[in-house]
């Protein structure tokens, strides 16, 4: 068993699919809150079943409020976001959606096997049901040997691995990610990038990620959306032109410092 301070390896083991992901089509998105602060300002954007797309931009940009009004957290004051069924479902179904925030918001009384079985708890579903749900996606993250712990003895990378298999215990069609992984230390954080793009290839889900990294951005995503100081707008589409498949050594390369000094220079134009 690895020690409590030290990240586990990635898993190698095969994972179950969750079935296609779901698109997502926003439509002239305008968010105002109390006070008259615009947040966004007529955010038009598609984004295709299974896709990976970071969200970039400023502080204050509205990239997270973007997040949660996807997720149905918050209400557009104009304009509407509307989902894509996967084909055979019907239009309207609610598929499931699941956020993953900056921080891992654990409740310390809970094991972290009682942690990730939380949502199914929510939903009705029986504790041996529920719990060898929350076994499967503990092993698919590295935590398989840690179900009986709680979060206090685990480090910040763990806790947020934890934070990852309660996202995907519902098997969910559209995972949104508010820079979950900004807190980390650059090695863990890196470590952590590159499991959550295996989970991506292998469960089929899309994949929103905000992060104010654009190094992350750009060694995650396949697509990279790039907003306006606030009131939040779309000033840059960028599908990024790099291998599917991605290493820790793509970093090194010319390819890669060539995206993200584009995503840089347009960063810079947009007057942030």
């Amino acid at each position: 068993m690895p020690s409590l301070g030290h990240e586990p390896a990635p898993p190698a083991a095969n994972l179950s699919p969750t079935g296609s992901g779901i698109g997502v089509r926003v439509e002239q998105v305008h968010r105002v809150f109390p006070g008259g602060v615009a947040a966004l300002e007529g955010v038009e954007l598609e984004i295709s079943p299974g896709a990976f797309v970071a969200l970039v931009g400023p502080s204050g940009c509205g990239k997270s409020t973007l997040l949660r009004i996807i997720a149905g957290l918050d209400s557009a004051t104009r304009g509407r976001v509307v989902l894509t069924p996967a084909p055979g479902e019907a239009r309207g179904s609610r598929a499931p959606i699941a956020y993953v925030f900056q921080d891992a918001h654990l409740l310390p009384w809970r094991s972290v096997l009682d942690n990730a079985a939380l949502p199914l708890e929510l939903s009705g579903v029986s504790r041996p049901e529920r719990r060898a749900a929350a076994r499967e996606v503990l092993a698919q993250v590295g935590l398989g040997d840690f179900t009986a712990r709680y979060p206090a003895e685990l480090s910040g990378g763990m806790r947020m691995r934890v934070s990852l298999a309660r996202a995907l215990v519902t098997r969910p069609r559209l995972l949104l990610m508010d820079e979950p992984f900004g807190a980390l230390d650059e090695l863990t954080r890196g470590r952590l990038d590159e499991q959550l793009r295996a989970l991506w290839h292998q469960l089929g889900m899309t994949v929103l990620f905000v992060t104010h990294s654009l190094s992350e951005a750009a060694w995650l995503a396949e697509r990279i959306l790039l907003f306006s100081p606030r009131p939040g707008r779309v000033v840059l589409d960028r599908t990024l032109e790099l291998p599917r498949q991605r290493t820790a050594a793509l970093r090194l390369e010319p390819a890669f410092a060539r995206e993200v000094m584009a995503l840089s220079e347009a960063l810079e134009r947009g007057g942030a």
